[in-house]
C-alpha cells in the first residue's frame, strides 16, 4: 500500500513537471500556467517528504541493512613480515 502511494505521488510530481515544460514552450511565458504547474510540483514534493518522514517516525519505513559501524577502520601494518 505504501509503495503504491509513493509511486502515485512520484508520478504526479513528474506529470506536473512535464506539464510545466509543455506550458513553458507552448505559451512562451505569456500565461501563468507554468508557475502554477511548478507550484503544484513543489507542494506535492513537500507533501511526499512529510509523508516519508512521518512513515519513518511511525515505523512504516525501515532500513533493510545494518547501520554504519562506529568502529574505526582496520589499519594495515606496513612493516609486517620483514
Amino acid at each position: 500500500m505504501s509503495k503504491l502511494v509513493l509511486l502515485v505521488m512520484l508520478s504526479a510530481i513528474m506529470l506536473s513537471l512535464g506539464l510545466a515544460l509543455v506550458y513553458l514552450v507552448r505559451d512562451r511565458g505569456t500565461t501563468e500556467r507554468t508557475v502554477r504547474a511548478l507550484t503544484w510540483r513543489i507542494g506535492l514534493s513537500v507533501v511526499l517528504f512529510v509523508v516519508l518522514v512521518a512513515s519513518a517516525v511511525v515505523g512504516l519505513v525501515w532500513h533493510r541493512v545494518a547501520p554504519h559501524s562506529t568502529a574505526p577502520p582496520a589499519t594495515i601494518d606496513q612493516g609486517a613480515g620483514e
